[in-house]
Formats: C-alpha cells, sequence, structure tokens
C-alpha cells in the first residue's frame, strides 16, 4: 500500500471512530486527559505503520489495542500497578501491538478488543458532556469537542477557525488539564444534572454550525466541514438524548438551514441572497428529516425551546414557494415567542428583518434604531447592514450609505463584504431630496 493510501485510510477511521475510541479509553483508565492522549499516540503509530505495513482488518480495534497498551506502559512508568493495570492486562495476551507490531492473536483480537457494544451510547455522551464542561471556556469546549468527538485535528480546527495550530493546541492541553485538576469523572451526569448540562452540550453544536454556515471570517461563506461536522453530533445526540425535545428542535434547525446551503452560494462561492436562490436547489430530503425532527420535538416537549423555534422558522423559509409567499407574519410572532423565551439583541434584529418583510420598513426602523441605541451590536457589521437596508427602501439614500460603509469596515468575511460594496455601488452618488 502506498504511503499516501495508508495516511487516507487512517484519516477515514480516525475520523468515523475516534470518540468511541476515546470514549473506551476513558472507560478503561478512568482518566479523560490519558485517554485522549493515548488515542492520539495511537493514530501517530498508525500514520507509521498503516501505510508500511497495509491497513489491518479490525482497524479501530487495532488502534484500541494500541491504546491499551500505551496506557499499560503509562502505568507501569508511574508504578501503578494497581487494579486499573490488572484490569488493563487480563485480556491482552503477550506481545500484540505495540510499536506498530500485530496483535499476537488478530482474530481473538478482533472479537473482543472492542468495547462493550451495549457501552458505546454511554461512553459517547459522557465524552460529549466532559468535552462541553461547564469549568471550560467557551473556546476550549469548542477546540476539545471537536478534537476528541468530532475526530478534527488540530490543525483542521485552527483552519476552521482561522487560529494558529499552537493556539488550539494550546486550548485542548488546558482544557484536560482543567478537567483533571477538577477531577471531572468520566460518567454521564446525573440526572439532576443532565438538563443543565445538556445545555451546553447543545449551544457549542449550534455555535460550531453557527460558524459554519455563516463564516465570520475568510474567504468562504459556509464552511462545510464544520457545518457537517455539527450535523453529525447533532444527530448523534438525537440518539443519545432521545427523549430531551431541545436535542430534536437543534437538529431540526441544522438539517432545514443545511437544506439551504445548495443556492447559498454562486459558481464562484460568491453569496446569493434568500430572494435570489434558485428554490429547487434546495436540498428537499434534507427538509424533510428537518420537518421530521421538529415534529418529534413538538412531540417529546411539552413546547418548543429556543432552537425549536428558530426551527419553526426555518421551516417557514422552507415551505415557502418564494419570499413574497413566505408566511412573514407567522415568522414574526415565532421570533417574539423566542425573545420571550431567550432574549437576546440578535433574536431582535432578526425579528426586526421579519417585521420589515410582513409590515414595511417603517415599522421595522424603531426596532433597529433602538438596538443601534442600545450598543449591545456595534461592532457586528449585520446591525448596520439591515439598518442601511431599512433606509434604502424608505428612500434615506445618505443614511444608508453611512450605514453600509460602517457594515463594510466590520464584517470580516470577504464574500460578505463584497456583497456589501457591491449594495453601496448600486446607491450612485445620487443625494436624497
Amino acid at each position: 500500500m502506498g504511503d499516501h493510501t495508508g495516511r487516507e485510510a487512517v484519516g477515514a477511521v480516525w475520523r468515523i471512530e475516534s470518540a468511541r475510541i476515546v470514549g473506551a479509553l476513558a472507560r478503561y483508565t478512568g482518566d479523560f486527559a490519558l485517554a485522549e492522549d493515548l488515542a492520539q499516540e495511537a493514530l501517530a503509530e498508525a500514520l507509521v505503520t498503516w501505510p508500511r505495513d497495509g491497513v489491518p482488518r479490525n482497524p479501530a480495534g487495532w488502534l484500541l489495542t494500541v491504546g491499551r497498551r500505551r496506557a499499560i506502559d503509562a502505568f507501569r512508568r508511574r508504578s501503578a500497578l494497581d487494579e486499573r493495570y490488572t484490569a488493563l492486562a487480563r485480556d491482552l495476551g503477550e506481545g500484540g501491538a505495540v510499536s506498530g507490531a500485530a496483535p499476537a492473536d488478530p482474530a481473538r483480537d478482533a472479537e473482543n478488543v472492542l468495547w462493550d457494544p451495549d457501552r458505546i451510547d454511554d461512553d459517547l455522551l459522557a465524552l460529549m458532556f466532559i468535552s462541553c464542561h461547564p469549568v471550560l471556556s467557551r473556546e476550549a469546549r469548542v477546540a476539545l469537542t471537536l478534537r476528541v468527538v468530532g475526530g478534527l485535528t488540530s490543525d483542521e480546527i485552527a483552519k476552521a477557525f482561522l487560529v494558529p495550530a499552537a493556539t488550539v493546541q494550546a486550548r485542548i492541553t488546558r482544557a484536560k488539564k482543567t478537567l483533571a485538576a477538577a477531577r471531572v469523572p468520566f460518567e454521564v451526569p446525573p440526572a439532576e444534572q443532565r438538563t443543565e448540562r445538556l445545555g451546553s452540550v447543545l449551544s457549542v453544536v449550534y455555535l460550531i454550525f453557527t460558524e459554519g454556515s455563516s463564516a465570520s471570517s475568510g474567504a468562504d461563506l459556509i464552511r462545510l466541514d464544520l457545518a457537517g461536522g455539527a450535523l453529525r453530533l447533532a444527530r448523534v445526540l438525537t440518539r443519545l438524548v432521545p427523549e430531551a425535545p431541545e436535542t430534536h428542535g437543534l437538529l431540526a434547525l441544522l438539517e432545514l438551514t443545511t437544506a439551504r446551503f445548495p443556492a447559498r452560494t454562486g459558481p464562484d462561492g460568491e453569496p446569493v441572497l434568500l430572494e435570489h436562490q434558485d428554490r429547487r436547489r434546495w436540498d428537499r430530503a434534507a427538509i424533510r428529516r428537518g420537518r421530521a425532527a421538529l415534529a418529534r420535538a413538538e412531540q417529546v416537549g411539552r413546547g418548543l425551546g429556543a432552537y425549536g423555534l428558530q426551527a419553526a422558522i426555518a421551516e417557514c423559509h422552507a415551505v415557502a414557494p418564494s419570499v413574497e409567499a413566505t408566511n412573514w407574519e407567522r415568522i414574526v410572532l415565532i421570533y417574539e415567542a423566542l425573545g420571550r423565551l431567550a432574549p437576546s439583541p440578535v433574536v431582535d434584529l432578526n425579528r426586526a428583518v421579519a417585521v420589515s418583510m410582513a409590515r414595511g420598513p417603517a415599522a421595522a426602523l424603531p426596532i433597529v434604531d433602538e438596538l443601534a441605541a442600545a450598543a449591545a451590536l456595534s461592532q457586528w457589521h449585520l446591525l448596520p447592514s439591515v439598518r442601511g437596508e431599512l433606509l434604502v427602501r424608505l428612500g434615506r439614500t445618505k443614511e444608508a450609505r453611512t450605514e453600509l460603509e460602517r457594515a463594510i469596515d466590520l464584517c470580516g468575511n470577504q464574500r460578505e463584504r463584497a456583497v456589501l460594496e457591491r449594495k453601496l455601488a448600486d446607491l450612485g452618488s445620487v443625494d436624497p431630496a
């Protein structure tokens, strides 16, 4: 097998199985930070061995075997030959997958080395709760979740968020040290803590998706790797915590938003605004999945939560044949409900857009003016962008130009900035009456 092919195989297996491997190692060792390190060591070993010797028959089992043997070595070095070492060593024969060697008994290894399948869900769920633990900063939660649950490398995370790889690695290292210092156990939180902690997990997945669906900076409007990774995590959560309505609400929101991706950019990657999108390009299968998840959220809960309400808004767009035929009044009402449930200036800005479509720009401008006066969104380019659009529709061209210029200055994404620059150019140099 060639070097390139072997490395591709390692990457593919790692992306699919890494979370389960880390989870299994964490359960075996009782040490999350050690488990992540062991998994990374196994990955490094595979990058050397597989291109040279070929992909093993049971790739995930090979990685887990190497990780477990490295755990034994670590415990030996620590002179910790206690019950953990005994438990780890009991099922492993002499020799085996150390330093790239083949397992002593490949057939037995393939059958027995993997984790108890009845524990897979618990392992994954515990892994997600630990990665999103409240003792960690938001940046650390995102980096750790993408690393240990999403299977991304530090380089891939750094590229996605346009930060140095060293910064990402430092965040992950600090996160593991923080978890160790806080003595966070590798377990699914008890029932009384689960609801609160689940909210942290959902918010991290949502944050990852938001950055992927509307990149805050860089040359691409959409980062499909980030958005796709978040969608995968949301799907996993609905299987792991099916009784929580917000898991289904978040999945519905992500599916319905993803459905519009094919029409959101043109041939050269330039943004295509909603009113100009070819709705025939929307992913109808994703829309069906999203609507089914939304229906499930309504069945499981006594009412839609914040993610479910946002999904309901996305559904209004998904079923409408055009912008003009969209039920904007219903969207306004949903935004009002969302504002009561989860107050946010971003929700208010989106509500203003819906009000402008339902009742005209004059009805929406006071909402935006109030947000501008509060200064909560003073550094976000969408506030002057929306205000500029409303002023254009009201014929106040000079003021609109000022707002669009400010939006351009604040916008970090090259594609979105180009759209704003075209809007500004379209205003021309005509002074308002």
